[in-house]
């Protein structure tokens, strides 16, 4: 995984990148008729019920755009809310509080939907010892805050990006002419380069599983789309020689029964690709 100062300079970038796109050379609707030295206080209203996260990310936005906000907290990260709750109160400069408003609520809407999904599948998988992963299917330049939600919602972050473990699919596999060919290319490339990357591989049958184990040196065995029998003959056949992974259009209702075949992760793509925003607002108090 990332460190976290990588993890840290991504949130910065979301941030400057998103201002700019959304402020350009001015918000122009406050300046025309909101005075420069004028004073406000807003309040962040949930309109609905499930986890609250963005909080933290937006205290980075307010002093982002104007460190003379101040920003007094309520209710943290991770905590289940419902309509009427107040997150915080924002108080400072009016034209600073409406500049970074939109930024605040787009991030936090979506952030608390992730977390709210991701704990949902957290419960449903209560007692067994199977841990929820996000995936990299999350929208182009907010990977950051979204991964950052999915662990707040009590789940595990995959990999965050190409650069940071090695995770060989169907079609890695197929153009390197077969996983053992894949896997060998990869160990190969690794020891020349000098890297320490973790290798995950993609199986699609249970006839792959024997040649990853075969070809051996693999973190993890990423069982994609079998179904609940043929994955516990696959766990039965891995052992603890190593992790093992489930995916492939898993959702609430067959979760519970892929953890309950002794996976030791469950991936979904859902937790980040297919959520409806929570209901927020910024309003002046």
């Amino acid at each position: 995984m990332i460190s976290k100062e990588q993890f840290q300079k991504e949130l910065e970038l979301i941030i400057a990148n998103s201002i700019r796109e959304d402020v350009g050379d001015g918000d122009h609707s406050s300046l025309a008729c909101i005075p420069a030295d004028a004073k406000g206080k807003a309040k962040l209203l949930v309109k609905d019920t499930g986890v609250i996260a963005g909080v933290e990310f937006a205290k980075m936005v307010f002093n982002y755009v104007d460190a003379e906000l101040k920003v007094d907290t309520f209710i943290e990260d991770g905590t289940e809310v419902k309509h009427g709750d107040v997150v915080f109160h924002v108080e400072g400069s009016s034209q600073s509080i409406l500049k970074a408003e939109r930024l605040v609520l787009n991030s936090m809407q979506r952030m608390s939907a992730i977390a709210t999904k991701t704990k949902s599948y957290v419960k449903l998988l209560d007692g067994t010892a199977t841990k929820v992963l996000d995936t990299r299917k999350t929208t182009p330049g907010f990977r950051a805050c979204e991964k950052w939600a999915v662990k707040i919602g009590g789940g595990e972050n995959h990999r965050f990006a190409l650069y940071d473990m090695i995770m060989l699919k169907d079609n890695h596999n197929d153009f390197a002419g077969g996983i053992p060919q894949a896997i060998q290319k990869t160990k190969e490339y690794l020891k020349a380069n000098n890297r320490d990357l973790k290798i995950i591989v993609e199986a699609r049958n249970l006839e792959e599983v024997q040649q990853i184990l075969s070809a051996g040196g693999v973190y993890r065995i990423l069982l994609d789309n079998f179904d609940f029998e043929t994955t516990k003959k696959a766990v039965e056949i891995i052992g603890n020689q190593c992790l093992t992974e489930s995916s492939g259009n898993i959702n609430e209702n067959t979760i519970r029964k892929y953890a309950e075949c002794g996976v030791n992760f469950i991936s979904s793509g859902a937790l980040t690709h297919s959520i409806y925003n929570m209901d927020l607002s910024l309003k002046a108090i």
